[in-house]
């Protein structure tokens, strides 16, 4: 039966390396800064991070269309 504790041993080794490596790799810039980006601009359909930023964003870019509920009470 030595083998069966081999091939336990080995399956535990290589669920901790698949572990280690999702680790490593999990931090990742690109989907940290798409994960950030939750205000969508409903006439041009960018994204922004804040709703002050999706404020000056509206004001500037789209001046002639009425402000979005959600940006009422954001200052700018």
């Amino acid at each position: 039966m030595a083998r069966g504790h081999q091939k336990i041993q080995s399956q535990q080794k290589n669920a901790k390396k698949q572990a280690d490596m999702k680790k490593a790799k999990g931090h990742d810039q690109k989907t940290a800064a798409k994960a950030a980006l939750v205000f969508t601009c409903a006439v041009c359909k960018s994204q922004m991070p804040d709703p002050k930023t999706f404020k000056q964003h509206f004001e500037s870019k789209h001046p002639k269309s009425p402000l979005p509920p959600e940006l009422e009470g954001v200052e700018a």
